[in-house]
């Protein structure tokens, strides 16, 4: 919808809003302070609205100014997407864009796979929700426990699995190459007087 078309709706809302609060023009101007006219000719389209006036009649009549615009409602943040199963683990897809940063759930079912460490480019964080999750990364193989996270360049030979001690649940945040995850945190408060 263009910025025309929202703007022509608008009136009409205006005036629908007013009228089932069941207020005047005249009562809608003296809650507002905008002039009777000025608000006949918002409601009839002869009168572009704009922020300066939207705002004193949303407070007006307690609505969001969304509301008084038409603004699209936003999507449903909840992300649904079905399982994939590959090599016998179980991926649920946490992100909705293709490229860039990517997020999964990772089921693992218990296993005594022997690791095969392989390399691509890419960065990798875990997080592991339950289990144990052996992490062969390198020279170095390691067994992270819930609450416990990794990260990696994924061009050095890497590989993730079971102990063979139960399954394990976690977190897989992959970035393509050259893309890191960037953490913003609220810088400490300086004491007062510094």
């Amino acid at each position: 919808m263009s910025t025309d078309e929202v703007l022509a709706e608008v009136g009409p809302r205006l005036r629908r809003i007013r009228k089932e609060r069941q207020v005047t023009l005249a009562g809608l101007s003296e809650a507002t302070g905008i002039s009777v006219s000025t608000l006949s000719r918002l409601e009839s389209g002869l009168r572009k609205p704009s922020l300066e006036l939207l705002l004193p009649i949303a407070q007006a009549h307690q609505v969001a100014l969304d509301e008084l615009v038409g603004a699209p409602k936003t999507g449903d943040p909840r992300v649904r997407s079905e399982p994939l199963v590959r090599h016998g683990r179980t991926f649920w897809p946490l992100t909705r864009q293709p490229g860039g940063l990517q997020a999964y759930k990772v089921l693992v079912p218990q296993s005594d796979e022997r690791p095969e460490p392989r390399r691509h480019e890419g960065y990798e964080w875990l997080y592991v929700l339950s289990g144990r999750l052996r992490v062969v990364l390198g020279e170095h193989d390691v067994v992270l426990t819930a609450g416990q996270a990794a990260e990696c360049d994924t061009r050095v030979p890497h590989w993730f699995g079971s102990t063979g001690e139960g399954p394990v649940e976690f977190l897989s945040l992959f970035g393509p190459q050259g893309e890191r995850m960037h953490v913003r945190a609220r810088p400490k408060r300086r004491p007062e007087g510094n």
